[in-house]
């Protein structure tokens, strides 16, 4: 069994109704829009991390057109790879049919008074703990995965500077958000670099690993990492200090719930 089965094997147990994968990064963006759209529609907070995403994306998108990547054909590659890790999981969310345990969580959250840091990082945490490391894993199956490695990092830089900027932005919706600093020591940092930082540091290597595997040790390897997000994201959306969950649940109460009115300003002078 090809690597590229036994992950769409992963996913979901059969085809979700879908407009069709995207091909090019142009693509992926008209397909963000399309659930950002949705998501604005129906007060849905799937919207918080497409958004995010969708930034990201066309950040990568104006690298490559710059041709600052070592490899802009296959950086475009690689990040339409990337993009449908994340499409493939909300159209199989959307549409009913199995998908791997922390992409499911990140979805079944979205219903719940969260703050919006908290939403954004739950998907933050599964697209690059374990949708990065399988998209370096496919796209260089034929060749040696050192070839991306400058690539690949430039990528989660890229996404480790729009969290950032987010979180600066994040002040118009969440007035009380630095009330972490205040009482956590900077607490939502330490949040933010468990799901972020962390991710940064072992993606490549998570990556190397399943390279290097035959696809029977694959299949194991990639639920097991599955199982592994999924703490993280259960951390994220539930930190072990009782004293931060309280500082969490009162900073939602304050924030703004329209998700159209969030993403409208976090829109603003971006």
């Amino acid at each position: 069994m090809s690597i590229r089965n036994i992950l769409q094997e992963f996913h979901f147990n059969k085809k979700p109704k879908t407009i069709g994968r995207p091909s090019t990064i142009q693509q992926v963006l008209e397909q963000l829009d399309g659930i950002i759209d949705r998501s604005i529609a129906t007060n849905d907070r799937t919207g918080y991390f497409a958004y995010l995403y969708r930034r990201v994306t066309a950040e990568i998108l104006k690298e490559v057109q710059l041709g600052n990547f070592e490899d802009n054909e296959r950086m475009e590659i690689f990040d339409v790879a990337f993009a449908n890790y994340y499409l493939d999981a909300y159209n199989a969310h959307t549409n009913h049919t199995e998908i791997g345990l922390a992409w499911d969580y990140v979805f079944n959250s979205k219903t719940e008074s969260l703050t919006i840091l908290q939403h954004l990082l739950l998907g933050v945490n599964v697209h690059i703990n374990l949708d990065l490391a399988l998209t370096a894993t496919t796209v260089m199956k034929d060749t040696q995965i050192s070839l991306i490695e400058s690539d690949f990092m430039k990528v989660n830089a890229i996404l480790g500077a729009m969290v950032n900027e987010m979180q600066d932005r994040l002040s118009k919706v969440s007035p009380l958000l630095f009330v972490l600093d205040v009482l956590g020591k900077n607490t939502d940092e330490k949040i933010i670099n468990f799901s972020l930082e962390k991710a940064r540091e072992f993606s490549w290597a998570h990556a190397n690993l399943l390279w290097g595997m035959g696809s029977n040790h694959q299949i194991s390897a990639i639920k097991e990492m599955d199982r592994a997000v999924l703490q993280l994201g259960m951390f994220i959306k539930d930190p072990k200090s009782k004293f931060i969950g309280y500082a969490l649940n009162f900073i939602a109460m304050f924030e703004e719930n329209q998700v159209g009115k969030v993403i409208s300003k976090l829109r603003k002078d971006s």
